[in-house]
């Protein structure tokens, strides 16, 4: 009786006299019953309650004995999630298997036997945190979250050390580093701050409210990195050579782009950044497979590139 009395509820459908019909048809409990089962459920720890508006019985938000069921398509995007916790590892990595994990138990048992051993890898950098910056990045969420400002120390990728005082609006995990996105209030501009760089992180007394036109992925599309952004965004064409030209296209490195493929098979990639130099270093790795069209600035910005590396392997 129990069990159809918790299927009902689940259901959220039904009130006080309908619940006694589906919990026997032929011989209903008294209400000095029904109500004594509902205790019963209560003292185990079932979350239902009595829903005023409709009502009906139900259980809490996000409570439900009913199994997920996945689609083919919701389950290939399972394992990819639990692929990339694997493969970033850390706390970052754990926190999202966690995730699956739950979801894997709650789910039928063909997702379930399915996310015990995932087919899908999704290789990332390790965004690694050792025990310290692992404190500072908990630290910067809750503050983060609650809208407090924050003090800390920081060394810069040229080794020097300032003090600052930031309201950090989000992060990014890139190259298997951790960077905050934050309000500097000392320079009077959203500024990028490598997780590694930072130490003596404190909360501030003051407040601050999230910008509304401010988008953690909105400000991540136009840089490869999702860190590096200039003031005006820039379009930059490559030439993509047939032997890596399915690749590129399927190398989504910024959102804004639009693809054009030649007779010969080789394809021109016009991304829109925010910052030029990146994208060129980005180029590099293409080797001979890839040039740099337009603007004449960034084709100039690869040969410049293109002397040093040869310079320094001339010696």
């Amino acid at each position: 009786m129990l069990l159809r009395l918790l299927a009902a509820i689940d259901e959220g459908r039904y009130g006080f006299e309908e619940l006694k019909a589906h919990v026997d048809a032929e011989q209903p409990p008294s209400t000095r019953s029904l109500r004594r089962y509902l205790a019963d459920l209560a003292a185990a720890g079932f979350p239902w309650f009595y829903d005023r508006e409709a009502e009906t019985y139900r259980f809490e938000g996000g409570y439900s004995l009913r199994k997920l069921e996945f689609s083919g398509d919701e389950l290939f995007g399972l394992l990819t999630l639990r692929g990339i916790a694997t493969s970033l590892g850390g706390e970052i990595g754990a926190s999202i298997g966690d995730v699956t994990e739950r979801l894997a138990r709650a789910s039928d048992r063909s997702t379930a036997n399915a996310a015990a051993k995932p087919a899908v890898r999704v290789q990332l950098a390790d965004p690694h945190l050792d025990p310290e910056r692992g404190g500072i990045f908990s630290a910067l969420q809750r503050a983060q979250r609650d809208g407090q400002s924050v003090r800390f120390e920081y060394v810069d990728k040229r080794g020097s050390v300032s003090k600052r005082h930031v309201d950090p609006y989000g992060f990014v995990v890139s190259g298997g580093r951790v960077y905050a996105v934050a309000f500097d209030r000392g320079r009077g501009a959203r500024r990028v701050f490598a997780l590694d760089g930072i130490s003596e992180a404190r909360t501030a007394p003051q407040r601050f409210n999230m910008p509304a036109d401010f988008d953690i992925e909105a400000f991540a599309t136009q840089s490869v990195s999702g860190i590096m952004h200039g003031d005006d965004p820039l379009a930059v064409t490559i030439r993509f050579t047939p032997v890596v030209a399915r690749a590129a296209a399927a190398d989504r490195v910024v959102r804004e782009r639009s693809l054009e493929t030649r007779p010969d098979g080789s394809v021109d990639i016009v991304y829109t950044v925010s910052d030029c130099a990146e994208l060129v270093r980005w180029a590099m790795k293409w080797g001979g497979e890839a040039e740099i069209l337009a603007p004449p600035e960034a084709r100039a910005q690869a040969a410049a590139l293109a002397r040093e590396i040869l310079t320094r392997y001339k010696r």
